[in-house]
């Protein structure tokens, strides 16, 4: 299988670019970016909330993590895996002149929109860095809140990202991070697969195991606050598993859902 980052870095580059050339993309559906992988929108509704960009949305959250992260007025935000910049403009809209906003990103076509977004918006308190989640270039204790969406699913060492969170997020600050997670076993065909990585799915782990990661690494108050269920046509199942094991995946109820949650420093 090739490397994970480097079809995650491929993917959404492609996403990037193709945004360029229309109105929406996105890596969850309403485009043929993922090929055969093309899932209804798993994200909430941003249109009518500060700070929206529709430049700046391309589809690819599983949540809106601003809505329970608990920003305040002056706050030092990061957000992991920042894309076009969607996240960042709506915590820009709550943090205000006063604060900052930061946007963590690998991928070079990514961070050259979000720039370019920022640009156009005349925000000069929202910078746009170049790094891997799992090693950030970023110091220590230095933000208040840090936000993700639908990003650490894509992290292949989700023990080092947390770690990497934990390091640079100030003593009593906290996450709020929308994410994917396993309920039950999924073949592996489809956990391994590199199209289903870059499709917002695979890459997932259980859920049980994602909250004791965000424990191990040392944070407290972990609180889910919102959970739905991703619901994948059989169609696009049966590209990776067989019908035999699409019914057995009915019976054990297994399924793959999009949690939101906290956790303080």
């Amino acid at each position: 299988m090739k490397d994970i980052k480097k079809v995650v870095q491929e993917k959404y580059s492609y996403i990037a670019n193709q945004s360029n050339q229309q109105n929406e993309s996105s890596c969850c559906g309403g485009t043929s970016c993922c090929g055969d992988l093309e899932i209804s929108m798993i994200g909430d509704e941003y249109k009518n909330i500060k700070g929206y960009n529709k430049d700046a949305d391309l589809g690819l959250g599983c949540g809106l993590p601003t809505e329970f992260a608990g920003i305040k007025e002056g706050d030092s935000v990061l957000d992991l895996g920042s894309g076009a910049g969607n996240d960042c403009f709506v915590a820009r809209a709550i943090v205000g002149e006063k604060g900052k906003v930061t946007g963590i990103d690998f991928t070079d076509a990514m961070l050259e929109k979000a720039q370019e977004n920022a640009n156009k918006l005349g925000y000069k308190n929202v910078e746009f860095v170049k790094g891997d989640i799992e090693e950030m270039p970023l110091p220590d204790n230095t933000y208040d809140v840090v936000i993700s969406n639908c990003v650490l699913n894509l992290v292949p060492d989700k023990q080092k990202a947390f770690r990497e969170i934990y390091r640079v997020i100030k003593t009593g600050g906290h996450f709020c991070v929308s994410d994917v997670v396993i309920f039950g076993d999924l073949p592996e065909k489809i956990k391994q697969d590199a199209e289903m990585y870059a499709g917002c799915v695979s890459g997932a782990i259980q859920k049980e195991q994602y909250l004791k990661i965000i424990e191990e690494n040392g944070f407290v108050s972990i609180t889910i606050h919102k959970e739905k269920e991703i619901e994948i046509p059989n169609n696009i199942l049966l590209n990776y598993i067989t019908l035999d094991e699409l019914r057995e995946l009915k019976i054990k109820k297994t399924g793959i859902y999009s949690i939101t949650v906290t956790a303080h420093k």
